[in-house]
C-alpha cells in the first residue's frame, strides 16, 4: 500500500517513530469516537421512530456494511491517491456523512441509515490503510504491542462518545408520553454530529499539511503465488474479525436497553449511556496495559485468556439478574482490549508484501459488526433480551479457539 509520494524514505524517520505513530493515533480516536456514538444512536431512534430491536439494529448494519462494501475500493483508493492523500479523503467523506445527519433529523429514519452509510465509508478508508501502516512502524515482533497502543487512544473515543451523547442527544429522547412529538426530537443530533462533520474537515487540513514516513514494507504490490485466503491464520483472522466486531459492537449497541430492564439496573437511557462509557473504558484501560504486556505475553494466549474470560462474563449476564447481570456485561470491556490488535495482527504474520491485501480483506471482515447487532435483535425479538446475548458469547467461543491454535509465538517475519 503506497503512503507517501516521496520517492525516498528519509534516514531520521526509520530511527524514531513516536511522531507519525502520534499523528496517526488522532485518526484512531477519532473514529473511536464516531463509532461509539451509535450506541447512543440507537436507543435515541428506536424511541423517536418506535422501532423493534431488529428495525433499531439498521443502525449498525447500514455502519458496519461500509466496511464489507467500501473496503475494496478504499485500497484502490489508498494506493492511486498516496497513503496521505487517501487518509485526508477518508475525512472528508466521513465530514459529508456527519453534515448530512443535519438534513436527516427532517426527512427521517431512512435519510440517517445513508448519513451512517457515507460515514462509515469514510472510516473505512482511514482504517485499511492506518491499521497496516502502524504494523510497519517498527519491528514485526513487537507490531500486536504498537497496534494495541493505538486501539487504545480508539478506546479513548469509543470512551468519552456515550457519556457526551447521553447529555447532548438522549437527555431530550422522547418518553412514551411524548412520542406524538418523536420526529421533532430527532433534531437533537443535528448540532453534535454539525460539530463533528467541522472537526472532520480541521482534521483532514492537518493532515494535508504534515509529512509522514513512507513505509517500503508496506507498498502497494500485489503479490504473486496462492490466493491469500489459503493462508491459514488470515483465513481463521478474517474470521475471527467478523466475530469479534459482531460481538463487541452488538453488546454496546444494546447495553442501554440491557441496563434498562427492571431486572437488571432499571436505568432511563440517559443514565445508562454513562455506563456505557465504562464498557469501553475498560477496553481502553486494558489496552494501555497490554501495550506492555503485550511486549512479553504471547499474543495467542493473551487472546484466549481473554476470550474465555468474556465467555463467562457474557453467561452471567445472559442468565443471571441485578448487579451481577449489570457489571458482568459491563466487564466484557476490559476483555475486549487486546482482541482486534491481536487478531490483526496475527492474521498479517508472515504475508510480507502482501500485508496490504490481507488487511483489506481484514478490514473487510469487520461487516460482523453489521450482521451480528441484527442476528441479535431478532434473537431479541424473539426469546427475549437476556437469551440474545448468546449470540456474541458464540462469537467469542470461536476467538478463544483461534487463540489456542496460533498460542505458540510465531517466526520473524
Amino acid at each position: 500500500m503506497q503512503h507517501a509520494s516521496s520517492p525516498t524514505t528519509h534516514q531520521g524517520v526509520q530511527g524514531s517513530t513516536t511522531a507519525p505513530l502520534a499523528i496517526i493515533t488522532m485518526l484512531f480516536f477519532m473514529w473511536g469516537l464516531l463509532t461509539s456514538l451509535n450506541d447512543v444512536l440507537i436507543p435515541h431512534l428506536k424511541a423517536v421512530y418506535t422501532l423493534t430491536y431488529l428495525q433499531a439494529m439498521l443502525v449498525q448494519f447500514c455502519f458496519f456494511s461500509a466496511y464489507f462494501l467500501v473496503s475494496l475500493p478504499a485500497g484502490r483508493l489508498v494506493r492511486r491517491l498516496g497513503y496521505q492523500n487517501g487518509v485526508v479523503a477518508g475525512l472528508l467523506i466521513a465530514a459529508i456523512g456527519c453534515a448530512l445527519f443535519y438534513p436527516a433529523a427532517t426527512h427521517g429514519y431512512d435519510v440517517f441509515l445513508v448519513a451512517l452509510f457515507i460515514l462509515a465509508a469514510g472510516i473505512t478508508v482511514l482504517q485499511v490503510a492506518a491499521n497496516p501502516y502502524v504494523t510497519a512502524l517498527g519491528p514485526a515482533r513487537t507490531a500486536s504491542s504498537r497496534l494495541t497502543l493505538t486501539q487504545a487512544f480508539n478506546s479513548l473515543g469509543t470512551t468519552v462518545a456515550p457519556a457526551l451523547g447521553g447529555i447532548l442527544i438522549l437527555s431530550t429522547s422522547p418518553s412514551m408520553a411524548d412520542q406524538a412529538d418523536g420526529a421533532a426530537r430527532a433534531h437533537a443530533v443535528q448540532l453534535p454530529y454539525l460539530a463533528l462533520a467541522m472537526a472532520l474537515a480541521a482534521l483532514a487540513l492537518v493532515f494535508a499539511l504534515v509529512r509522514l514516513p513512507r513505509q517500503d514494507r508496506d507498498t502497494a504490490q500485489r503479490g504473486e503465488g496462492a490466493p491469500l485466503m489459503r493462508h491459514m491464520p488470515l483465513a481463521l483472522g478474517a474470521l475471527a474479525i467478523f466475530l469479534y466486531v459482531g460481538g463487541e459492537v452488538s453488546i454496546g449497541s444494546f447495553l442501554i436497553s440491557f441496563l434498562g430492564e427492571r431486572d437488571v439496573a432499571g436505568l432511563d437511557a440517559a443514565a445508562a449511556a454513562h455506563y456505557v462509557s465504562y464498557y469501553w473504558g475498560g477496553a481502553m484501560l486494558g489496552r494501555f496495559a497490554g501495550f506492555a504486556a503485550m511486549r512479553v505475553v504471547t499474543p495467542g494466549k493473551a487472546l484466549a485468556c481473554n476470550a474465555a474470560c468474556a465467555i463467562m462474563l457474557i453467561a452471567c449476564a445472559a442468565l443471571g439478574h441485578g448487579s451481577l447481570a449489570m457489571w458482568s456485561l459491563i466487564g466484557v470491556g476490559l476483555c475486549n482490549s487486546i482482541m482486534f490488535p491481536t487478531i490483526f495482527s496475527m492474521a498479517l504474520q508472515g504475508l510480507g508484501a502482501r500485508s496490504g491485501e490481507g488487511s483489506g480483506i481484514l478490514c473487510m471482515a469487520i461487516v460482523g459488526g453489521a450482521i451480528v447487532p441484527f442476528a441479535q435483535g431478532l434473537l431479541a425479538d424473539i426469546a427475549g433480551l437476556h437469551l440474545s446475548f448468546l449470540v456474541p458469547l458464540a462469537c467469542y467461543a470461536f476467538i478463544l479457539f483461534y487463540g489456542l491454535k496460533y498460542a505458540r509465538p510465531a517466526g520473524p517475519a
